[in-house]
C-alpha cells in the first residue's frame, strides 16, 4: 500500500481505490470461499479471487502508462501478482483434483 501513497490526489478515488480493493478482494474472497464449508463454492471465490489479481494487474499498467509508477514498482508488483497467483492457482488445482477425485 506505500506504492500508492506516491499517486495524484485527484486519483485517490479512482485507481488508487480500486487497487486498493482488488488487493483486500482478493484475500477476502479466498477467505470467504473457505467458510463456505463446501469445495464447489470455494472453488468459486478462489476463481473471483483470481480475477481481482488480474485487475490489479491492469491497474499497474495504468498506472505504469500514466507515469505515476516507474519500471522498477511495476515489476515488483507483477512479481508478487505472480507469486500470488501461482500459489492461488495451486490451490485452485488442489480443489478441482479434490472435487474431480470425490465425485
Amino acid at each position: 500500500m506505500d506504492l500508492v501513497k506516491s499517486y495524484p490526489k485527484e486519483e485517490k478515488y479512482s485507481i488508487v481505490d480500486n487497487m486498493k480493493r482488488a488487493a483486500r478482494s482478493t484475500t477476502q474472497n479466498i477467505a470467504e470461499g473457505f467458510g463456505r464449508f463446501h469445495y464447489r463454492e470455494n472453488l468459486q471465490f478462489c476463481r473471483i479471487s483470481r480475477g481481482s489479481l488480474y485487475e490489479l494487474i491492469d491497474d499497474l499498467i495504468t498506472s505504469l502508462d500514466e507515469g505515476f509508477i516507474n519500471q522498477i514498482d511495476y515489476e515488483k508488483g507483477r512479481e508478487k501478482i505472480s507469486t500470488a497467483l501461482a500459489l492461488l492457482n495451486g490451490y485452485i488445482s488442489y480443489l478441482n483434483r479434490y472435487i474431480t477425485d470425490n465425485a
